[in-house]
């Protein structure tokens, strides 16, 4: 019989002997305090891995009180909405108390006031570092907020009806509609459950409304000057496309912060021409 029984017979034999040696040889090593690492020595067995979480900290919290009954995503966020308004308040107290304290010492001459302004500068940033972990995420919503609100600034200033019609859009526009269709919104679209019709037509008749409040506002006191009635059918147009996309289902990465305003700016900068 085993005369009979050729190398490549054998292989499959061999190969089952193999595997089951190495699994017998892997789970010694498991159980060992050493893992063998090179060809040479033994080093420590890891006991711990460091990762880096971009925009969230570690969801350990969410692990463990996620099996209780209590534990609920509507209490979760209600935590987290209560966190960050804690933290925030306790940010802007302690830099109130920063700035407040090196004016005081510059006041009664213990400080100069170019190195209190220095003082300043280094501590200010150190402490919004330092302030991160006590938030329970990272708020993208009003961060996004901030940066159109900064980016219209820089751009476009007051010399262009574009900044002011995506403002205006972005703050009253999409406000309204949210509060409108949260209050009166039982209609929903058919394409997104999440938006009403009232909410949409909200946002268009004061989106518009607003934005040409804002133009007169800014003729007025002489920084353009605009055919009228060429402007209310731009303005129109912009709120009608800005509402369009407001209306659309929204991910976890881009909502409405961000399409809104550059839809906005995007169509009053196409419209408008400055």
């Amino acid at each position: 019989m085993l005369a009979r029984m050729t190398p490549l017979s054998l292989t499959p034999t061999f190969s089952l002997l193999l595997h089951r040696h190495r699994r017998l040889v892997h789970r010694s090593l498991i159980d060992l305090p050493f893992s063998y690492s090179s060809p040479h020595c033994f080093s420590p067995k890891p006991t711990s891995v460091l990762h880096f979480h971009f925009l969230y900290r570690p969801p350990h919290a969410t692990t463990t009180r996620s099996s209780s009954p209590s534990f609920t995503p509507v209490a979760a966020a209600g935590g987290a909405l209560l966190q960050d308004a804690g933290a925030t308040a306790a940010v802007l107290a302690g830099a109130y108390c920063l700035v407040l304290a090196f004016e005081t010492l510059t006041e009664r001459e213990v400080i100069k006031q170019n190195l209190s302004r220095k003082l300043v500068h280094i501590s200010s940033g150190l402490l919004f570092a330092i302030s991160w972990p006590i938030f329970r995420e990272l708020l993208r919503g009003p961060l996004y907020y901030v940066l159109i609100l900064i980016f219209c600034s820089l751009v476009f200033w007051r010399e262009s009806p574009v900044g002011v019609i995506t403002l205006a859009m972005m703050c009253a526009g999409d406000g309204v509609a949210d509060i409108m269709g949260r209050r009166f919104g039982s209609v929903k679209l058919p394409y997104n459950q999440q938006k009403s019709w009232v909410g949409s037509i909200s946002m268009f008749i004061f989106g518009f409304l607003i934005s040409i409040g804002m133009l007169y506002y800014y003729s007025a006191l002489g920084y353009f000057q605009l055919d009228w009635m060429s402007a209310i059918q731009r303005v129109a147009f912009v709120a009608l496309l800005s509402t369009v996309v407001e209306s659309l289902p929204t991910t976890e990465t881009v909502d409405d912060n961000i399409s809104v305003p550059l839809t906005s700016m995007v169509a009053a900068y196409l419209s408008f021409g400055f």
